[in-house]
């Protein structure tokens, strides 16, 4: 019998905070690192006869990132009750959407879209030992200042393959979501948070497997490699012979233990009913038009123009699209006299952001002008590739003008002519054995003659002519 091919099945469910002043149904005011429960009022502690108020401006934030991953925007959406008891939820329900989100459908890059809708943020559960121990017990405490928080949840149909996908997708709501700028984005203090359901099936086959939840991934890398790990577990509970069980569970990442937190639910589990305390949303006229308004370009967009207006490669348009903190500095650069998009593209990726470690371009000391100008002489091959990078040495290093470096170091390219072919006749001879190599068809042996002539003319010469002077001279 010959082995089965396991095709990986994820969908993603990402939690979005939105930066806005105030929470989802009161007044209080937002902020991270306050003291514990300074941030906190009736309604979002849930005390009786306290009624809850729409924020607006979180309604405004929904819809922009439908928006911007093509979702089809409700004219009417609800609020429900997600009902379930745990210390985090003070009310034992959440307020949340169900069958009348904000938005639904849309797609963002190879990942289609299910729903994006509204809810509230549960409480921080604190877990201490220490001096957060009574009669001598650990004990946790729950911090209800990110109680009420508002929440935009966006959930992707069962379209990603594999960790890798995950972590590439994820990326890329990240900087399309933070370009929005109505929130931070920050996994790391868990205004982005991530689940995965997993499931596997083999491949060609249509109908689902029995699906997992891994919970609350707080990092990129953490959610690759816990894909990976529960796509490699259910792999082997299945080749055992075993079934694998519908369940919520918890990825370590420094072990890469996987534990069962509980039993995986469902919707009917939850029991979710209209809120009463709610109208419902009448999405009008207005408020499309003023998300439309405030919608920016976006990346994918962004990128789409790169490649289609500036003639950049697909993989250099997708760097500089997704990483906003550079793209002004490569338009600025991109515009000036002479400078190719791709030739600034290069070098800026590959060469100018190595060079400047943490420090941004548009904080260095080249400017966009120079550094447009620096591509302009590399474009028109002004300067050989390796006079460029000691001009751009210079460049990072002390600032200037690229043209004033070339003129006063000699770095200019060296032309063809008498003074290059009697260089490479001097190269020849030095390496008779490489030359012999190359007349016997061996052309990776041209490199100890690049060099030599190389340090001849102290990078100036072109190795394109090089080469042709060398297969001139040896008759090839």
């Amino acid at each position: 019998m010959s082995k089965v091919e396991w095709e990986p099945v994820i969908g993603l469910e990402i939690h979005v905070q939105l930066a806005t002043n105030t929470k989802m149904f009161c007044s209080c005011a937002l902020g991270f690192g306050e003291p514990p429960n300074t941030r906190t009022c009736p309604v979002c502690l849930g005390l009786p006869g306290a009624l809850p108020v729409v924020n607006a401006r979180a309604i405004d934030y929904g819809l922009l990132i439908g928006l911007a991953v093509g979702s089809k925007l409700a004219d009417r959406s609800i609020f429900h009750r997600k009902n379930y008891f745990y210390p985090d939820n003070p009310k034992a329900y959440q307020i949340s959407q169900y069958d009348e989100p904000l938005c639904s459908g849309g797609q963002l890059g190879d990942v289609r879209i299910h729903r994006v809708h509204l809810e509230e943020d549960a409480a921080k559960l604190v877990h201490g030992g220490g001096s957060g121990r009574i009669h001598g017990s650990a004990t946790s405490v729950v911090d209800f200042n990110r109680g009420g928080t508002p929440l935009v949840e966006i959930v992707t149909e069962p379209d990603v393959r594999s960790g890798e996908h995950a972590r590439a997708w994820l990326t890329m709501l990240r900087e399309t979501v933070r370009q929005l700028g109505i929130s931070d984005v920050d996994m790391s203090q868990g205004s982005l948070r991530c689940d995965a359901n997993v499931s596997i099936r083999p491949k060609g086959e249509e109908r689902f497997g029995t699906k997992t939840e891994l919970k609350n991934m707080n990092s990129f890398a953490f959610l690759e490699q816990g894909v990976k790990a529960e796509i490699a577990r259910q792999i082997a509970i299945k080749e055992a012979g075993d079934e694998v069980v519908q369940e919520t569970l918890h990825f370590d990442p420094r072990t890469g233990a996987i534990t069962s937190l509980r039993s995986k639910e469902e919707a009917h589990d939850y029991r979710y009913f209209p809120e009463p305390d709610l109208v419902p949303i009448a999405i009008t006229s207005e408020m499309l038009e003023r998300a439309k308004a405030a919608l920016p370009e976006l990346p994918t967009q962004r990128a789409e123009r790169y490649e289609s207006s500036l003639g950049l490669s697909a993989d250099n348009a997708r760097d500089l699209s997704f990483r906003p903190e550079i793209t002004p500095y490569f338009e600025a650069a991109a515009a000036v006299d002479g400078a190719e998009p791709q030739v600034v593209a290069n070098w800026l990726l590959n060469e100018l952001i190595p060079r400047l470690g943490e420090t941004a371009p548009a904080d260095s000391r080249v400017s966009t002008d120079a550094f447009g100008a620096f591509a302009a002489l590399v474009g028109a091959k002004k300067i050989t590739p390796t006079a460029a990078k000691q001009v751009l040495d210079r460049l990072v290093a002390e600032g200037g003008s690229p043209e004033a470096i070339v003129e006063a170091e000699g770095l200019g390219a060296m032309e063809g002519g008498d003074e290059l072919s009697g260089i490479v006749d001097a190269a020849l001879a030095a390496n008779e054995a490489a030359a012999e190599k190359i007349r016997g068809g061996n052309m990776k042996a041209i490199g100890p003659i690049i060099g030599h002539v190389m340090r001849e003319t102290k990078g100036r010469a072109d190795g394109g002519e090089v080469t042709r002077l060398v297969r001139e001279k040896l008759g090839l």
